[in-house]
């Protein structure tokens, strides 16, 4: 078993035994996929909404979710997955500092985003810590469906 670390802006694809974690998700969110009955799953690490804030074109799309969701999905589905059997847990979008402008207010608007992309794709949201004001880091395990997020203020919880 082996802990495959996703950086911010990134997705990583395996399938059980290994451990799929990111750390430090503030406004970021991170998406756990999984098709339970092959064992695959897929950890998207995205800090963006939408490919459109892109500047000049030069972006990674998977810092997106509009982007980066349906390649992660594509992959699964490469390796062998189903979507049909596709389920998502998600976490992170908080608000990090003190705003009164709800245009700046990334978090949520990286939540709506990454529900958007999954209803898009079909992919049900079963499970969720979202928003507040206190960053987090999800351990995610496909061999168990398990999402574990750690946060130095709030403790551990598991999905």
């Amino acid at each position: 078993m082996a802990n495959l670390t996703i950086g911010i802006g990134d997705f990583k694809i395996c399938k059980k035994p290994d451990v799929l974690v990111t750390y430090a998700l503030g406004s970021c969110i991170g998406i756990c996929v999984l098709d339970d009955q092959t064992g695959i799953g897929g950890l998207s690490h995205i800090m963006l909404p939408d490919s459109t804030l892109a500047v000049n074109g030069a972006s990674t799309p998977m810092r997106f979710a509009d982007t980066a969701l349906p390649m992660m999905i594509k992959q699964m589905e490469g390796m062998g997955a189903s979507r049909m059997r596709m389920r998502a847990k998600i976490a992170g979008g908080a608000t990090m500092f003190s705003i009164s402008n709800d245009k700046f207010n990334i978090g949520e608007r990286n939540i709506a985003a990454v529900k958007k992309a999954l209803m898009s794709l079909r992919i049900p949201i079963i499970a969720e810590d979202t928003g507040s004001n206190y960053g987090r880091t999800v351990f995610f395990y496909p061999e168990t469906g398990t999402m574990e997020v750690r946060s130095t203020t709030k403790g551990n919880t598991s999905f």
